[in-house]
Protein backbone atom coordinates (compact mmCIF):
# COMPACT_ATOMS: atom_id res chain seq x y z
CA UNK A 1 0.00 0.00 0.00
CA UNK A 2 1.22 3.46 -0.85
CA UNK A 3 1.44 5.92 2.03
CA UNK A 4 1.86 9.67 1.85
CA UNK A 5 4.87 10.79 3.88
CA UNK A 6 5.09 14.10 5.68
CA UNK A 7 8.14 16.30 5.93
CA UNK A 8 7.11 17.25 9.48
CA UNK A 9 8.94 15.59 12.38
CA UNK A 10 6.94 12.80 14.04
CA UNK A 11 6.23 14.80 17.21
CA UNK A 12 4.90 17.76 15.20
CA UNK A 13 2.92 15.45 12.95
CA UNK A 14 1.17 13.91 15.96
CA UNK A 15 0.08 17.33 17.26
CA UNK A 16 -1.00 18.53 13.82
CA UNK A 17 -2.83 15.28 13.07
CA UNK A 18 -4.86 15.46 16.27
CA UNK A 19 -5.80 19.09 15.69
CA UNK A 20 -6.76 18.54 12.07
CA UNK A 21 -8.90 15.53 12.99
CA UNK A 22 -10.66 17.50 15.73
CA UNK A 23 -11.28 20.38 13.35
CA UNK A 24 -12.64 18.01 10.71
CA UNK A 25 -15.13 16.52 13.17
CA UNK A 26 -16.23 19.98 14.34
CA UNK A 27 -16.73 21.22 10.80
CA UNK A 28 -18.61 18.14 9.58
CA UNK A 29 -20.87 18.26 12.61
CA UNK A 30 -21.38 22.03 12.33
CA UNK A 31 -22.56 21.57 8.75
CA UNK A 32 -25.00 18.86 9.90
CA UNK A 33 -26.27 20.91 12.83
CA UNK A 34 -26.83 23.95 10.63
CA UNK A 35 -28.56 21.92 7.91
CA UNK A 36 -30.82 20.10 10.39
CA UNK A 37 -31.77 23.44 11.91
CA UNK A 38 -32.24 24.91 8.41
CA UNK A 39 -34.85 22.23 7.60
CA UNK A 40 -36.73 22.68 10.86
CA UNK A 41 -36.71 26.39 11.66
CA UNK A 42 -40.10 28.10 11.93
CA UNK A 43 -41.27 31.53 12.99
CA UNK A 44 -41.54 35.11 11.84
CA UNK A 45 -37.84 35.29 10.91
CA UNK A 46 -37.89 31.95 9.12
CA UNK A 47 -36.54 33.16 5.78
CA UNK A 48 -33.69 35.23 7.20
CA UNK A 49 -32.53 32.48 9.55
CA UNK A 50 -33.08 29.78 6.91
CA UNK A 51 -30.79 31.55 4.44
CA UNK A 52 -28.23 32.44 7.09
CA UNK A 53 -27.99 28.77 8.07
CA UNK A 54 -27.12 27.82 4.50
CA UNK A 55 -24.17 30.22 4.68
CA UNK A 56 -22.86 28.38 7.74
CA UNK A 57 -23.33 25.04 5.97
CA UNK A 58 -21.36 26.27 2.95
CA UNK A 59 -18.52 27.58 5.12
CA UNK A 60 -18.33 24.40 7.20
CA UNK A 61 -18.40 22.12 4.16
CA UNK A 62 -15.74 24.11 2.32
CA UNK A 63 -13.41 24.14 5.30
CA UNK A 64 -14.03 20.49 6.17
CA UNK A 65 -12.72 19.61 2.71
CA UNK A 66 -9.76 21.97 3.13
CA UNK A 67 -8.90 20.48 6.54
CA UNK A 68 -9.22 16.90 5.29
CA UNK A 69 -7.01 17.64 2.30
CA UNK A 70 -4.41 19.32 4.54
CA UNK A 71 -4.34 16.19 6.67
CA UNK A 72 -4.00 13.96 3.61
CA UNK A 73 -1.19 16.15 2.24
CA UNK A 74 0.69 15.52 5.50
CA UNK A 75 0.13 11.76 5.34
CA UNK A 76 -2.65 11.75 7.93
CA UNK A 77 -5.79 9.87 6.95
CA UNK A 78 -8.80 12.11 7.65
CA UNK A 79 -11.81 10.47 9.28
CA UNK A 80 -15.13 12.16 8.60
CA UNK A 81 -17.27 9.05 9.00
CA UNK A 82 -20.63 9.54 10.68
CA UNK A 83 -19.68 7.18 13.52
CA UNK A 84 -16.48 9.11 14.21
CA UNK A 85 -18.26 12.46 14.15
CA UNK A 86 -21.01 11.17 16.46
CA UNK A 87 -18.48 9.78 18.97
CA UNK A 88 -16.09 12.73 19.06
CA UNK A 89 -18.05 15.91 18.39
CA UNK A 90 -17.89 18.77 20.85
CA UNK A 91 -21.12 20.39 19.65
CA UNK A 92 -24.29 19.98 21.71
CA UNK A 93 -27.00 17.81 20.16
CA UNK A 94 -29.48 19.54 17.88
CA UNK A 95 -33.05 19.56 19.21
CA UNK A 96 -35.45 17.20 17.47
CA UNK A 97 -38.38 18.54 15.47
CA UNK A 98 -39.40 22.09 14.65
CA UNK A 99 -37.32 24.87 16.13
CA UNK A 100 -38.66 28.32 16.82
CA UNK A 101 -36.50 30.87 15.03
CA UNK A 102 -35.24 32.38 18.29
CA UNK A 103 -34.30 28.93 19.62
CA UNK A 104 -32.58 28.03 16.36
CA UNK A 105 -30.51 31.22 16.48
CA UNK A 106 -29.55 30.59 20.12
CA UNK A 107 -28.53 27.02 19.27
CA UNK A 108 -26.31 28.25 16.43
CA UNK A 109 -24.75 30.92 18.63
CA UNK A 110 -23.80 28.19 21.12
CA UNK A 111 -22.59 25.75 18.44
CA UNK A 112 -20.46 28.37 16.73
CA UNK A 113 -19.00 29.59 20.03
CA UNK A 114 -18.07 26.02 20.91
CA UNK A 115 -16.32 25.43 17.57
CA UNK A 116 -14.57 28.82 17.60
CA UNK A 117 -13.22 28.15 21.10
CA UNK A 118 -11.72 24.84 19.99
CA UNK A 119 -10.35 26.36 16.77
CA UNK A 120 -8.52 29.00 18.82
CA UNK A 121 -7.06 26.24 21.01
CA UNK A 122 -5.94 24.42 17.87
CA UNK A 123 -4.29 27.57 16.52
CA UNK A 124 -2.24 27.82 19.69
CA UNK A 125 -1.27 24.15 19.73
CA UNK A 126 -0.03 23.95 16.13
CA UNK A 127 1.71 27.33 15.85
CA UNK A 128 5.23 26.02 16.43
CA UNK A 129 4.60 22.56 14.99
CA UNK A 130 3.23 23.73 11.64
CA UNK A 131 2.62 27.40 10.78
CA UNK A 132 0.84 26.36 7.56
CA UNK A 133 -1.85 24.53 9.53
CA UNK A 134 -1.95 27.39 12.03
CA UNK A 135 -2.69 29.76 9.13
CA UNK A 136 -5.50 27.50 7.99
CA UNK A 137 -7.03 27.57 11.49
CA UNK A 138 -6.72 31.37 11.54
CA UNK A 139 -8.75 31.60 8.32
CA UNK A 140 -11.38 29.15 9.54
CA UNK A 141 -11.71 30.90 12.88
CA UNK A 142 -12.13 34.31 11.27
CA UNK A 143 -14.97 33.08 9.07
CA UNK A 144 -16.67 31.20 11.90
CA UNK A 145 -16.39 34.24 14.18
CA UNK A 146 -18.14 36.27 11.50
CA UNK A 147 -21.03 33.78 11.46
CA UNK A 148 -21.06 33.81 15.26
CA UNK A 149 -21.30 37.60 15.28
CA UNK A 150 -24.12 37.60 12.73
CA UNK A 151 -26.16 35.04 14.66
CA UNK A 152 -25.60 36.96 17.88
CA UNK A 153 -26.83 40.10 16.14
CA UNK A 154 -29.85 38.15 14.90
CA UNK A 155 -30.51 37.00 18.47
CA UNK A 156 -30.35 40.54 19.83
CA UNK A 157 -29.63 39.43 23.38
Amino acid sequence: MYAVKSTLPDESLKVVGETLQGALVDLVDLSLVAKQTHWNVVGPRFRTVHLQLDEVVATARTYSDTVAERAAALGITPDGRASTVAKTTGIAATPEGWQKDTDAVAHLVDALASVVTRMRERMASVGKADPVTEDLFIQITADLEKHHWMFQAEDGS
